[in-house]
């Protein structure tokens, strides 16, 4: 097996509240965008919110998880699928690999198929930025559904 990689996560703070049971699943199961991880062991160094909009968690809880060995940082999915969409993602992505040199990766659990569904009538994947962003975190739905 590969050397072992440390990674961070940050979830919306709208589900601060989150114990991350989809997050941690998906990891054990190397699905959605741990998938890329298959073939590694993965370390946790840290797992927060965002704080709330615009995000003034991100520079703290980054330069945190980098001190403690973060190699990636995982935007969770459900910056991805809130009702609208963290209108941040972007620069928190471009924000983090800029000023910390880190890899950041969309996602981390699969979409559950309710929101992609609901997604879908709302047009709000269309762009392509969002089709890249969403990207890791597709899979098949079967895998999807059991994320509901």
């Amino acid at each position: 097996m590969k050397e072992k990689v440390k990674i961070g996560i940050i979830i919306c703070d709208r589900y601060r509240r989150c114990a991350g049971g989809k997050c941690f699943r998906s990891l054990k199961n190397r699905e959605g965008a741990f998938e890329k991880y298959k073939d590694r062991e993965v370390e946790i160094v840290g797992y927060t919110t965002c704080d709330g909009c615009p995000g003034g968690n991100i520079e703290y809880t980054v330069d945190e998880m980098a001190g403690n060995g973060a190699q990636v940082i995982h935007l969770a999915t459900g910056l991805i699928v809130g009702y609208p969409p963290c209108p941040y993602i972007s620069f928190f992505k471009n924000y983090i690999t800029t000023r910390y040199n880190l890899e950041v990766v969309y996602g981390t659990h699969p979409i559950p198929q309710k929101y992609l569904d609901i997604h879908q009538q709302l047009g709000t994947w269309t762009d392509r930025k969002w089709k890249a962003i969403i990207q890791p975190v597709m899979t098949d739905e079967k895998t999807r559904l059991s994320y509901n």
